[in-house]
Order: C-alpha cells, then sequence, then structure tokens
C-alpha cells in the first residue's frame, strides 16, 4: 500500500490505516477482565473517527475527528468550534496536543495550527516558520517547546517565541513528509519521517538515521527504552541506532495497527477489530487479555491511544470511544462461568471452589485450577482437624487431613434437598441444615432430628457460627437467632429476636469477632453486645442490606459482601461506632460492577459469600462468577477532580462562564440555574459535588448526583458561589470553584423606591386619613349649618314678630308720651317704662344675633358675613368683607376662637364706634392667618386702647385672652375720631388643619375630585 494512498485516507494517523494482520498472527485471548471496558459510540452521543486525544490542565479530555473538536467531561460530549471563546481556524483538526502552560494547540488537515489559551489565540501559518500541507502530529517537549510533523517536514517553537523554527537538513532530518515525534525518558528526540527514523541525543546538533531504514510512522517507547516503529504495513520494529548485523535483527516483530506502552510499562497493541494487552509485557505473568468488536469494542479500527492523570486508558476507533479503567476488584479468570459458586479456605491455602454444574477445584489468584473433588457442594465447613466438610442434596462428604474422602448419607428425610449449612460444636458434633427437611446432629454416624431438643423452633436455618465460649448460634428466617450453649444438645436454647433489638428478617450471616458476634441479613447488620443488637448505619442513610458474608481483618477493617455490592469499614470508622453505635454513622467505601464486581452477594446458598484466603485475599463470591480484592493492595485514586463551573441560565439566556470570574446579570434576574462539572474521568457517576450560594445557603448543600443547583426569589444583590467535588474515594477538592454574581436591582428593588413606597404608603394613609376627617369635618359642618340656619330662621321670625310688634308698641307709647306735658309725673313713668322697653329691645336683638352665630371651618367668612350685615342692618352704616387666598380649613379651636374675636369686633363697630363703614379681611396665607377688622368711627381713648379696655367691659380683655390661647397675636390700633383696626395673625402651623395644600390649592382640589 503506497503511502499516498494512506495519507488519503481520514481514517489514519499516526498509526495510518492498517491493513489485515496475517491469518494465525494473533492466536485467541481471553477477554479484558483486568479492566472495566466502558464504550460510546454516536447511540450514545459520542464523536466518531476519533484520531487524537488529549487532556487539558483543566482537565477536560479534547478528541480530534474527521468532523470537528469535541470536548468530554466523562458524561457529556460537546462539539467545540471555539477554545476559550477564540474561534479555531478550520473545523477540521489532524492533530491535537495539550501543553503544561495550558495552551491547547490544534493542527488541520490542509496546513495551519492554531494555539488556543484563555488570554488569546493565534493561528501559525508557513509565514510563521510553519511547514507546509497536512498537520500529522504536534508534540510538546519537556522543555515547553512545541514540534510540529506535517506533510512538509518539521518545526518547532520555543516557549514563548514568536515563529517556528523548521529542522530540516541543517539538523539532518529530511525536508518532506515527517509523521510523529517522540521525546524519549532519556532525552533522546526521535522523528518518524518517509525516509525513515531519525534520532538526536541529548548535547548533540544534529540528527543521526536509525535502522531499519524505511518510512516508519507511528513510535512508541517501551519501558526499557526500547523505541518500536511502525512502517506503511503495520509491522513494528525495534529500532536501533547502530546497524544491526544481520537482516534477521531488522524482521518485524509485531503487526498491528497501532502499539503504545501504558505508565506500568503495559504494551498495548491494536488490531482492527480488538485491543491487546500483550502477555507478560508489564510484570512477569500477566495474562494475555483483549477487548474486540465481539464484546463491546465501540468499532473497528482503533487507532488513537491515550492515558488520562488518573490511568485510565482511552481508545479512539472509526465507531467511537473507549475506556479501560482498572479494577479495583479483580475478576477471577475461569474456562467457563461458573454456577452458583461456594467457596472455603482449602488446606493448601488455595481457595476450594464448588459450582453446581461442575466439580469443585483448588483454584489460586491468577485462575489456576486442578480438580479437587467431584461433584459440587451447597454447603461447606472447615472443621478444627482441618478435615473439610461437602454436602448437596444427596448428602455429606468429609475430606480428611490426609485426603481421604468418605461418603455419609443424609436423614431420610431429607435426602433429595439441598443443604443450606454445617456447623461443628464443641462436643464434636456436626449440625447440619437440611432446609426445608429441617436441622439434625451427626454424632458417630447416627443422626438426630433438633439434636434431641425438645420445643426447637421450626423456622428454616440459614446460617451458623460459634462464639468464642463455644455455643452455637443459629440464624432462622423470620428474624431470630437460636443460641446453644456448649454442652446443650439436649438442653434448653435461648432464643433472641425483636426483644433483644434484632431487626434482619432473615438472617444470612452470622460472625465471631473475638467475644462480639456479628449478625447480618436482608435488612443490615448488626452487632450483639451487651445483651442487645445495635443496628451498624453508614453515611447517606446506608444500611449494607442483603449482608451473607463478612470477615474482620486483625483488629482492623470490617469487610461485608450484600446485595448492594462489597463494603469496607476502615478500623478507625469502625472504632469510632463501637464507642457511640447509637448516633455515629460509619464512612465506608462500596464496592460494585463499576469496580469489576459483577453481580450480587447469594441471598440462600451457598453461603457464605465472603471468604479470606490464607495470603490474604478476599474472594468474593456472585451468582455466577467470583472476584478478588487484595486488602493492603488497593488502587485508591489520589487526584481531587478539577471543577470548573460551566455556565449560568437566567431568565431564558445561557451565560458560559468558563474561565471567568464574576457576572454581570441583567436587572431583575430571580432565578438562576448554575451548571457545573467536576473532570474525574475514571468513575464520574461516583463524584460528589457540594455548593453553596453565599448569602443564601447557609451551609454546604449536597448536590445528590447532580451537576446543576437552582435558586429562586433571589434578591437582587452581589452573591459568591462556590462548588467543589469528591472523587470516587472520597479525595475532595480543597480549591473550590468560584463565580462572583451581581444582580442589579430595578429601580422597583432599590432602597429609593422602597423609601418612596413607604412615603406613598405613608401619604395615602395620611391622605385618606385627610379625607376622612375632612368627610366628617364636612358632616358636622352640615350640621351645624343646618343648626345656623334654623338659629337664623329662628332669628328672623323673632325679629320680624316680636320685635317689630315691640317696635310698633313703643312709637305708639313714643307717640302717647309726647301727648303729655313735660313735668308731669305721668309722663316721667311714661318715659321709664319706654327706657326699660327700648332696653329690652336691644336685649332681644342681641339675643337674636346670638342665634345667628357660630361658623364652620369652611364658611366662617360667610358666618361672619352674615353676622356684619345683620349688625350693619340695625346700625345703618355700611358692611364689607374681603378674602385673600384660597380657603383652608383652619383647626376647629382656632377657627371658633378667630370667629368670636370678629364677632365681638364687630359688634363693637356697631355698638359703640358710631362708624359709617366697617370692613372684615380674612387672608388666608401661605405662613399665616390673618383676620382684620377696621372701621372709621369715633376710635377709642388712647388709654382704653393701650389698657385692654374700659373699666368693667370685658370686650378687649376677652379679644386678647382667645389670641393668647390659640398662639396667635393680635394688635389693636385706633385714633379718636379716626376709627379703630384690630388685627389678628395666627401662624400656618397652628391655624390649620393639615398642611398638605399648597399655595394654589392643588392638592386640596384633587381631595375633592377623589371623594367625587
Amino acid at each position: 500500500m503506497s503511502w499516498l494512498r494512506i495519507l488519503a485516507s481520514p481514517l489514519v494517523l499516526l498509526a495510518l490505516l492498517a491493513s489485515h494482520a496475517p491469518a494465525g498472527a494473533a492466536p485467541r485471548t481471553p477477554i479484558l477482565s483486568d479492566y472495566t471496558h466502558t464504550a460510546w459510540d454516536a447511540l450514545k452521543g459520542a464523536p466518531i473517527d476519533v484520531l487524537k486525544i488529549a487532556q487539558d490542565r483543566d482537565g477536560w479530555l479534547w478528541i480530534a475527528t474527521t468532523t470537528g473538536l469535541y470536548r468530554f467531561d466523562g458524561v457529556q460530549f460537546e462539539r467545540q468550534d471555539s477554545v476559550y471563546g477564540h474561534p479555531l481556524y478550520s473545523t477540521d483538526p489532524l492533530a491535537l496536543a495539550a501543553a503544561a502552560d495550558g495552551a491547547l494547540w490544534v493542527g488541520y488537515r490542509f496546513g495551519n495550527v492554531t494555539m488556543l489559551n484563555r488570554d488569546g489565540a493565534r493561528t501559525f501559518t508557513t509565514r510563521d516558520g510553519l511547514p507546509s500541507g497536512a498537520i500529522f502530529h504536534i508534540e510538546t517537549a519537556p522543555d515547553g517547546a512545541v514540534w510540529v510533523a506535517a506533510r512538509g517536514g518539521v518545526s518547532r517553537i520555543a516557549r514563548g517565541a514568536a515563529r517556528f523554527q523548521p529542522m530540516g537538513r541543517d539538523v539532518g532530518l529530511p525536508e518532506k513528509t515527517a509523521f510523529h515525534v517522540l521525546f524519549a525518558r532519556d532525552g533522546t528526540e526521535w522523528v518518524g519521517s518517509m525516509d525513515g527514523a531519525f534520532f538526536r541525543r541529548p548535547g548533540q546538533r544534529a540528527f543521526t538515521q536509525a535502522w531499519p531504514r524505511m518510512p516508519l510512522m507511528s513510535m512508541a517507547e517501551g519501558p526499557d527504552g526500547t523505541v518500536w516503529a511502525a512502517d506503511d504495513r503495520n509491522r513494528y520494529y525495534r529500532l536501533r541506532t547502530t546497524a544491526p548485523s544481520s537482516t534477521r535483527d531488522m524482521a518485524p516483530v509485531l503487526v498491528g495497527t497501532a502499539l503504545r506502552f501504558d505508565r506500568e510499562g503495559c504494551m498495548w497493541l491494536m488490531q482492527t477489530d480488538a485491543i491487546e494487552r500483550v502477555a507478560g509485557s508489564c510484570r512477569p505473568g500477566s495474562s494475555p487479555q483483549r477487548v474486540t468488536l465481539a464484546t463491546g469494542l465501540s468499532g473497528p479500527l482503533p487507532q488513537s491511544f491515550f492515558q488520562d492523570r488518573e490511568g485510565n486508558l482511552w481508545v479512539g476507533t472509526s465507531g467511537g470511544l473507549d475506556r479501560l479503567r482498572r479494577n479495583r476488584v479483580m475478576p477471577l479468570q475461569v474456562e467457563r462461568a461458573l454456577d452458583h459458586p461456594g467457596m472455603v479456605a482449602g488446606p493448601d491455602g488455595r481457595i476450594w471452589v464448588g459450582s453446581y454444574d461442575g466439580d469443585v477445584l483448588s483454584m489460586a489468584a491468577d485462575g489456576s485450577s486442578r480438580r479437587v473433588l467431584k461433584g459440587y457442594f451447597s454447603a461447606s465447613h472447615r472443621s478444627r482437624d482441618g478435615g473439610l466438610w461437602f454436602a448437596h442434596n444427596q448428602g455429606l462428604r468429609y475430606r480428611a487431613p490426609d485426603g481421604t474422602v468418605r461418603e455419609i448419607g443424609p436423614p431420610p428425610e431429607a435426602r433429595g434437598i439441598g443443604t443450606q449449612a454445617i456447623q461443628e460444636d464443641a462436643d464434636g458434633g456436626l449440625w447440619v441444615s437440611f432446609g426445608s427437611a429441617g436441622l439434625y446432629r451427626l454424632k458417630d454416624d447416627q443422626w438426630t432430628r433438633n439434636g434431641g431438643i425438645t420445643g426447637w423452633p421450626a423456622e428454616f436455618v440459614i446460617s451458623t457460627a460459634v462464639d468464642q465460649q463455644g455455643a452455637v448460634w443459629m440464624g432462622h428466617a423470620h428474624n431470630h437467632i437460636s443460641i446453644l450453649g456448649p454442652g446443650q444438645s439436649g438442653g434448653a436454647v435461648r432464643r433472641l429476636g425483636e426483644g433483644a433489638g434484632l431487626g434482619l428478617g432473615s438472617v444470612l450471616c452470622l460472625y465471631r469477632d473475638g467475644p462480639r458476634m456479628w449478625a447480618a441479613g436482608e435488612r443490615g447488620v448488626m452487632l450483639y453486645q451487651g445483651g442487645r443488637f445495635l443496628a451498624l448505619r453508614g453515611t447517606h442513610g446506608e444500611t449494607f442490606r442483603g449482608v451473607s458474608g463478612m470477615v474482620r481483618l486483625e483488629d482492623s477493617d470490617l469487610w461485608l459482601h450484600g446485595a448492594d455490592g462489597a463494603y469496607r469499614i476502615e478500623a478507625a470508622a469502625l472504632a469510632a461506632w463501637l464507642r457511640d453505635p447509637e448516633h455515629v454513622e460509619v464512612a465506608f467505601t462500596r464496592f460494585d460492577a463499576l469496580d469489576g464486581l459483577r453481580g450480587q452477594a447469594a441471598q440462600l446458598r451457598p453461603l457464605p459469600s465472603l471468604v479470606r484466603a490464607d495470603d490474604g485475599m478476599l474472594w468474593f463470591a456472585t451468582g455466577s462468577a467470583i472476584a478478588l480484592v487484595d486488602p493492603a493492595h488497593i488502587y485508591r485514586n489520589s487526584l481531587p477532580p478539577p471543577v470548573l463551573i460551566r455556565s449560568v441560565a437566567a431568565r431564558g439566556d445561557l451565560h458560559d462562564v468558563q474561565g471567568r470570574g464574576a457576572l454581570a446579570l441583567p436587572r431583575g434576574t430571580d432565578n438562576l440555574r448554575i451548571q457545573f462539572t467536576g473532570l474525574a474521568l475514571a468513575l464520574p457517576e461516583r463524584v460528589r459535588f457540594r455548593y453553596r450560594l453565599q448569602g443564601v445557603d447557609p451551609a454546604w448543600q449536597d448536590a445528590m448526583g447532580r451537576r446543576a443547583a437552582s435558586y429562586t426569589n433571589l434578591a437582587p444583590g452581589s452573591y459568591r458561589f462556590e462548588v467543589t467535588a469528591a472523587n470516587e474515594d472520597g479525595v475532595w477538592n480543597p480549591q473550590a470553584a468560584t463565580l462572583d454574581i451581581d444582580i442589579p436591582a430595578t429601580f422597583v428593588q432599590t432602597g429609593w423606591f422602597r423609601l418612596a413606597l413607604v412615603l406613598a404608603l405613608g401619604l395615602a394613609l395620611y391622605a385618606g386619613y385627610a379625607l376622612r376627617i375632612r368627610y366628617l369635618t364636612r358632616r358636622m359642618e352640615e350640621r351645624l349649618q343646618g343648626r345656623l340656619e334654623e338659629r337664623s330662621r329662628i332669628a328672623r321670625s323673632l325679629h320680624d314678630t316680636v320685635l317689630q310688634s315691640v317696635q310698633g308698641l313703643l312709637m305708639s307709647f313714643g307717640a302717647h308720651l309726647h301727648a303729655l306735658p313735660e313735668g308731669t309725673g305721668e309722663r316721667a313713668k311714661l318715659e321709664r317704662v319706654l327706657r326699660l322697653a327700648r332696653r329690652t329691645l336691644l336685649e332681644g336683638r342681641d339675643e337674636i344675633m346670638d342665634l345667628r352665630a357660630g361658623a364652620s371651618s369652611g364658611e366662617m367668612h360667610r358666618a361672619l358675613e352674615a353676622f356684619g350685615q345683620e349688625l350693619a342692618h340695625y346700625g345703618g352704616h355700611a358692611f364689607a368683607l374681603h378674602v385673600a387666598g384660597v380657603t383652608k380649613p383652619l383647626k376647629p379651636q382656632v377657627r371658633d376662637d378667630v370667629y368670636a374675636i370678629g364677632r365681638e369686633a364687630l359688634f363693637n363697630a356697631a355698638r359703640h364706634a358710631g362708624a359709617r363703614q366697617v370692613v372684615v379681611e380674612l387672608d388666608y396665607g401661605a405662613s399665616a392667618f390673618t383676620l382684620r377688622v377696621r372701621d372709621d368711627g369715633s376710635g377709642l381713648a388712647p388709654e382704653v386702647a393701650q389698657g385692654g379696655g374700659r373699666p368693667g367691659h370685658w370686650g378687649l380683655t376677652g379679644m386678647r385672652e382667645r389670641a393668647a390661647h390659640i398662639g396667635a397675636a393680635i394688635d389693636v390700633a385706633s385714633t379718636p375720631g379716626q376709627g379703630t383696626r384690630i388685627v389678628v395673625t395666627v401662624p400656618a402651623r397652628l391655624a390649620y388643619g393639615f398642611a398638605l395644600f399648597d399655595a394654589q390649592g392643588r392638592f386640596r382640589r384633587w381631595l375633592r375630585y377623589w371623594k367625587r
């Protein structure tokens, strides 16, 4: 196949398009079981035709494909047409590298390279020293330089430099197609090209061509320093820096589409339809294992290989992406699947395994096995003498320490019934539970039902154990445990149940732990201590249900095997629980299918589902497989996951916040959805997140499997969102990702608006109050006005009737008086009567005037005007009243006293001044209310005006007292013969009922409109 044809294929880069391996070159190897294999194809949203894979400093997995650039956080694939907000030069990437400084380098199929980081991006072309044509490979050097292998040769750019430096004939490299650049651990630089492989050792200026001398493309360095390279027919050679002594030394060693080494030194060989770990390549005795299209590979033509910072292996194929994660639980390699395997520690230091469809095998951790006993077993027991008991539905077998085996038939009632449990007591008797057939004791080859114990409980015996004192414990279905003391095979039985705190349902496992006894079952795990059972509770509500196997390491960790997987409870956590079992929840590590443990613990038989081998390995049995754990060497992921805040959704808009420390949201935002991720690629399913929004969350919130946080009804202000994550081993990232969020307030959310709202509310309340007072005042004024009108009517009636009649009588008597001679006694008497009548007439007139007195706050000027007109009618003088300003309601007390002062002033002017004209002025000013009463009469004597009145007269004195009572100033000015002027001034704050009305009366008119 010519290299031109190879370069034309879109599926081949680095390893290039593979031809099929020669027939018989790769014998069938076992399935890849040391790793958990996960495949993503197009149906799962994965990109196809994966050409290159890289991981950046943040932890993102970047994937170059024939259709674009993608990134992956272990959960979701995202196509990226830009990086850090900077667009790519092309959507057809061919080469990819992530530099230690955080920059991502992308090379394109038709030339040019783009460097992208948070500070910006730059695309390099041939004008910048870049080779012409397709970019096949980008490699970062230990010194931070970036090397590019392209159709036009090799170039490098030093860290921080502005241009690429061509690497051609001046340094011993051909100026034509280069495929690969490799930096060996010893510092040697390697270049694979159409002319072969070239190397340059540290300190040398020029490259030297290596052997074999042929087109060499993809290269890899083995753990021993050997550099491997492939030709255009996918044959791999060991490169030599010196000339070979024979052609045999240059023969190809392996055939594969690609070859890579992981950090453990394991060699991985890719074929057109498989990935294979080469046997013995990473450690002596390591088995060859492979994953193929038939066993779940995402697609054919695996063509890219990458190992991330957590040690996961990633393989890109033409159909998708595959991940190989090293198992923490190692599946036992067997030739065929097991059928409900039973386990017991054998005398040879290995575990003896029985399967329903096979014989009993002595098995080692590497999967090697040998048959030790014919037939299967459903229950087993290791006796004190080192012998082994096995039971099935046809009876028992005893294998003595010397290897001899004897058969013992079952009781007639139990023939053909499966055996559940076997337990040796202190007297050498053997208790056997034959399931539904009941319990029997074997002694001296004789079976005794229930051991001869009368009243033995009828419940099914599922599990057995012997405590430190030699008592036999038997766990039943239906939440009961029976205890038979040593030497009491025919004696009384002690029973424990709900009264002792037992709450397990079916008791699947009893386990002696020194002086303590553990019990486990379908509902959890309990410890019998101090006469009661104490429930073992795990963090996050874990109950450890369905546990049917238990091992306690020497004063150390407690291991459980249950319905939801295997559990490891470390010694410190267990000790803390033992100190306070009522309140402490134990921390634990769970192992399940994600760790390589397939299936679940048996819930009936064979039991136990967990045993410990003599070498310390823990063996876990499930329905069809066995898995192993070395408790002394459990891989732990010590790398905390990087945490990134991805986006914020608010008001229908999605804001990308990656690489940003702050975000300003639109005014009025009150709901947020913040998306984040943790870049743990090994077990993203077990990544735990906790977050908080300062000012809202009082404490850290557990995300409970979510990668988003939502908030509603947020007030405007500044917030800080923090999120951190822990990996599958509970290693938390101490550096939380943070985002400062600012939500500006709308006008209605500002303090000014709230103040205005308070003021408006106060104003509304005050206006309502004022309207109510105004309404009540008006009602009172209307009533008073009615009374005033009624009194005026009465006054008019009295005036028109009584006073007119009296006046007529006076005139009649006056005529008679003039008819009488002067000096006579009759005339004198009549004159006295007339004087008395005139006084009575005046007093009656005064009383009538009093009937007209009174004024409402809004109609005071009318009342004064009516009173003044009445006085003018009787006094024969002119009267006028003037109002200045807008009429405002006066306070009731002010109104009454001002009216009384004005009335008194008018009365005095009419009665005593002999004035020709009396004028009243009412001035409703903004700063004061003023009443002025003036006349042009005789005036007051100076001593009267200054002294406050004549002796025996109290008019002026009363005016001054009333003015003082309301805080008003009164000024009495009079000139004899020119009249009198009385001025009363009341400050506005004392005069008016409320001060909401301006001088133009605008608010008053509004209130009137509102009231209407």
